[in-house]
């Protein structure tokens, strides 16, 4: 159930809250699935807002700091998505230390002694601290010192109970709290003074005594001094996110323990410092509210401006946007004319990404890829949504439709989403909806290695064995009995993958044109763009123009010339060399040399069964239909990336083609369709001409170095020293134009 709209309005947010806190105690949430996806939508859009805090909640500077989205698509308020290589999660009680412990408890701390040196008076302070820690005292500091030339020259650290409380005048109330000190004189200290040292400055220690005049305290209990009770950044981000939808302080402390799957009471906080730290926080979290709103409405309301002013300068520039009741703009999107133009030729399989989000401006961030003839993404368009719903995907998928005039996508690729899955399914009803694996995958560690533990290292390859399977009913088997295996029936994530299985696992998708948009080159060039957009810590506007310029770097980047030499020699492969893009004739290259490793057994129908000469079970029916000149086959690889597969190549090659059909060269990998008009130089002759030359000088270098070991070895380094340096330069279309012997000249 998607999130009421309302509920981003302040002020209702806020009496919601209340409500919410009053009644969460009596509802079953197991029965009310729909309101747990209210919480989940509504406490996930909370900690986006207030993750810029710092460990001691004071005002940052209100930067555009974009982060993953991590509402967990399960809808459960409990459960959000840390993904693989992001920062690690949050680890239980035994194997969590505070900045001031060290990294482990069977390392010694030796005893401090009068004369040990340390750098800084903080380097001494931490390592009193930790060998305090280890004995069962903690300790604070107490007085220094300080002259005219030498600053600070004394500090002096002692025990928590050192000294004694001065009686403090009661206060006028009836019934006065009589607090009992903690302080009863101990004696145990550790003084530095500083000294300068051939113009170092170091501190040394002058005095030390470690005899107590109280008990020390066992491991289990020094943890809670106060000296040791730690919130840290994570747990405050859940702790004011459960506050904020209305939890009281102890139900806050039970989740955390279950999330970190602790024992009551061994957190390594107390139910006082929640409290005091949502005490707080209270007051920061309402000013910060009133300024994020107000930077939000001015920045989006700059961002239409700078829009208007776009489009008046560019023709071919369009934008589109809704507002609230207000009047206030609330969500916004916009595409250039290469947009569109690039929409036209490689518009069949668009990327839908919203992984990222703004944490200033409460925004998801949306943008359209497509997947251009050279392999790499793409932009089509960008939008600024104001939250998650089904509604506001709709409007986006709306808007594109009309930047594209009326055109969508043969396929769409998205992450999981409930609520995307239900807008294009209403919105582009003809569009094959694809969740990308690569998300799914990103996800598993998240979902299933606190649950499986040392189980897990033996769940993910198989799980990625199971997304690559071919055969429907074998991905129906080995689903059932990896379920069985790690005992998952009963796992909610388990059940949402099953419930999505006909747009994510290989054997299903298989059947849809996807042009090679699941590649890791493909996946990178997404990452690219957006590290590229989002590394900008900046205003809304500045954002804008990063969209800008990386866009058109990658409108220019698109067409680079790159010349691949034959290595079958076959007619075919020349053939193709002369229509593909190198990105395409590259795969279709590497088909056609695997394709010789392949024989064929003419079946009765005129169909070939097509096997590997060892792989023997992995075998393709081809059926080949001479008059029109067609060939399809059981594996469909053409269907899916638009290049022909080995297997079909092997029949047309032993049929004696020459040519491979020009109807199985799809134009958005001919060089043809390129954004950038090619010129008529057509760099077949050059190519060759180049691919000669090297011949020549290899084979000579290869007889010279052959003579002997030494000059082998010089040959063998330069070479490799040659190559790296040719690597690292920029790639260009004019290098591989410009490099045919005859355009060299004698010094």
């Amino acid at each position: 159930m998607a999130m009421p709209q309302l509920f981003f309005h302040t002020d209702f947010l806020y009496e919601s809250l209340g409500l919410l806190s009053q009644g969460i105690k009596k509802f079953d949430f197991s029965r009310f699935g729909g309101l747990r996806a209210q919480v989940a939508d509504l406490g996930l859009q909370i900690l986006y807002l207030y993750r810029d805090f710092s460990l001691t909640m004071a005002v940052k500077t209100l930067n555009n700091i974009w982060i993953r989205r991590q509402q967990c698509p399960c809808g459960d308020w409990k459960c959000y998505i840390k993904y693989e290589g992001d920062d690690q999660p949050t680890v239980g009680l035994h194997s969590m230390k505070n900045e001031t412990t060290i990294s482990s408890s069977n390392e010694v701390v030796f005893t401090p002694y009068v004369g040990q040196i340390f750098r800084s008076d903080d380097e001494a302070f931490e390592y009193y601290s930790n060998f305090a820690r280890k004995n069962g005292f903690s300790i604070r500091k107490a007085r220094s010192t300080e002259s005219q030339n030498l600053g600070i020259y004394r500090r002096d650290f002692v025990c928590y109970r050192s000294g004694f409380n001065q009686p403090r005048k009661k206060a006028n109330v009836e019934h006065p709290r009589d607090r009992k000190s903690v302080r009863c004189g101990c004696d145990a200290k550790m003084y530095l003074t500083k000294e300068v040292v051939n113009g170092q400055a170091q501190w040394y220690v002058s005095q030390f005594s470690n005899v107590h005049n109280h008990e020390l305290l066992e491991d289990d209990q020094v943890r809670l001094l106060p000296a040791y009770r730690k919130i840290q950044e994570a747990d405050q981000e859940r702790i004011l996110l459960l506050s904020k939808a209305g939890f009281p302080v102890n139900r806050i402390l039970k989740v955390l323990e279950l999330e970190k799957g602790v024992q009551a009471g061994q957190l390594p906080f107390i139910e006082k410092d929640v409290r005091n730290f949502v005490r707080t926080c209270k007051k920061t979290v309402q000013e910060n509210d009133a300024m994020l709103s107000e930077k939000r409405e001015n920045d989006l309301q700059e961002l239409l401006e700078a829009c208007k002013a776009m489009a008046q300068k560019n023709d071919g520039f369009v934008y589109n946007y809704s507002t609230e009741e207000n009047g206030k703009v609330e969500n916004i999107a916009w595409a250039y004319g290469d947009s569109v133009r690039a929409f036209s030729v490689f518009g069949d399989v668009v990327t839908f990404d919203t992984t990222y989000r703004s944490i200033t401006y409460n925004l998801l961030l949306g943008i359209w890829f497509g997947i251009s003839n050279h392999g790499r993404a793409i932009f089509l368009g960008c939008a600024l949504l104001q939250d998650e719903t089904s509604q506001s995907f709709s409007w986006a998928l709306q808007v594109f439709i009309q930047f594209m005039r009326g055109g969508q996508p043969q396929t769409i690729l998205t992450d999981i989403d409930s609520g995307l899955r239900d807008s294009i399914a209403m919105e582009m009803p003809n569009t094959k909806h694809i969740i990308c694996v690569w998300q799914v995958l990103s996800k598993l560690s998240s979902w299933f290695s606190l649950s499986l533990g040392s189980q897990y290292a033996e769940f993910r390859p198989q799980f990625d064995m199971l997304c690559h399977l071919e055969n429907v009913e074998d991905f129906e088997h080995q689903w059932n009995h990896l379920v069985g295996q790690f005992g998952l029936g009963s796992d909610k994530h388990i059940a949402l993958l099953f419930s999505y299985r006909t747009s994510w696992p290989f054997c299903y998708t298989r059947n849809f044109f996807l042009a090679r948009s699941l590649t890791s080159e493909y996946l990178k060039s997404v990452e690219s763009f957006l590290k590229n957009i989002l590394s900008m810590q900046t205003c809304l506007q500045s954002f804008f123009e990063q969209v800008g310029i990386a866009a058109s770097f990658g409108y220019q980047n698109q067409d680079e010339i790159l010349y691949l030499p034959m290595k079958t020699g076959l007619p075919l492969e020349e053939h193709a060399r002369s229509i593909l893009t190198p990105y395409a004739f590259n795969v279709a290259q590497n088909e056609i040399m695997l394709s010789m490793q392949y024989s064929l057994t003419e079946m009765a129908n005129g169909s070939y069964l097509v096997r590997h000469y060892k792989k023997m079970e992995r075998e393709c029916l081809v059926f080949w239909m001479p008059e029109d000149e067609q060939v399809h086959c059981s594996c469909k690889e053409f269907e899916h990336s638009g290049i022909l597969c080995r297997h079909s190549l092997r029949v047309l090659i032993v049929k004696n083609y020459f040519q491979i059909p020009e109807k199985y060269f799809p134009i958005r990998w001919q060089l043809q369709s390129s954004l950038v008009p090619l010129d008529d130089q057509i760099i077949e002759s050059r190519g060759n001409e180049l691919s000669e030359a090297f011949h020549s000088l290899t084979s000579s270098l290869f007889c010279e170095a052959s003579i002997s070991k030494e000059r082998y070895n010089h040959v063998h380094r330069v070479l490799t020293e040659l190559l790296e340096h040719v690597q690292s330069m920029p790639v260009m279309s004019e290098v591989a134009l410009n490099l045919a012997p005859n355009n060299t000249s004698e010094p």
